[in-house]
């Protein structure tokens, strides 16, 4: 493989992708997809349909098996080191295989809480491959999040806080008035202790099966952990985002 494409591709809306988008897939001959096993195969199809709508040309795609990780780690940054490892040796047997131009599709942005460009980086640093690679941004479903609630994200003047439930589960950092929440696995909404705050919360933003609930937290939030864990059950997966505000 002689060049690389990181192309960001939205939260799941083919009208989402940009044109910029558009013109590097048309570039690309094969399109390496990671796929999470068959409860996620939707995500896998949702992809595939964005190249049916929007590549003119012939092209590959290359199936690649996520590597397993532990969820739950003792040692999280550990863990994800280990599997960052495994997940770059998968990358670089496909990339040599591979000639002409390759690309990998990214949900949202490929800046915002997603691994492609380090295992890229580590996949070069092995020194057993050598290729260009370019990134091409994409609507991240914070974008997404803010459109379909049809609201700012920030009030005037004030900070913007991205975070994971992870480090939500701290509490809310003070002087932070307005928290976007990524990768929230465990409703820790619910341990947001100002009962003032209110929510805007989305999940499979920009695909048909988009769900939102907002209002006051204390109000909605045995709605959303319900909804939340219905919808898990039905799809076999979830990605939600959401705004906390004090």
């Amino acid at each position: 493989m002689r060049e690389l494409l990181v192309i960001g591709i939205g939260a799941g809306d083919p009208d989402q992708v940009t044109v910029q988008a558009i013109k590097a897939m048309n570039r690309a001959d094969t399109f390496f997809v990671i796929g999470k096993g068959d409860e996620k195969q939707s995500l896998v199809d949702l992809r595939t349909g964005i190249l049916a709508e929007h590549v003119r040309g012939e092209y590959t795609v290359v199936d690649i098996t996520d590597p397993p990780r532990d969820r739950t780690p003792d040692d999280y940054e550990g863990v994800v080191e280990d599997w960052h490892e495994r997940r770059a040796a998968k990358f670089e047997a496909e990339f040599a295989s591979e000639p002409g131009v390759g690309a990998i599709l990214v949900w949202g942005d490929p800046s915002l809480y997603d691994s492609t460009l380090r295992i890229v980086e580590r996949v070069l640093a092995r020194g057993n491959v050598s290729f260009d690679y370019s990134v091409i941004p994409g609507i991240t479903s914070v974008q997404s999040l803010a459109a379909q609630h049809r609201m700012v994200l920030n009030r005037i003047g004030e900070p913007i806080h991205i975070t994971t439930g992870r480090r939500l589960a701290d509490g809310l950092p003070d002087g932070v008035d307005n928290a976007v929440v990524m990768l929230d696995a465990h409703c820790t909404f619910t341990q947001v202790t100002e009962d003032d705050a209110e929510i805007w919360w989305g999940a499979y933003l920009g695909t048909p099966d988009e769900v939102l609930i907002s209002g006051r937290l204390r109000e909605v939030e045995d709605r959303i952990v319900t909804e939340r864990a219905e919808l898990r059950t039905r799809h076999g997966w979830i990605m939600d985002t959401y705004l906390i505000r004090r």
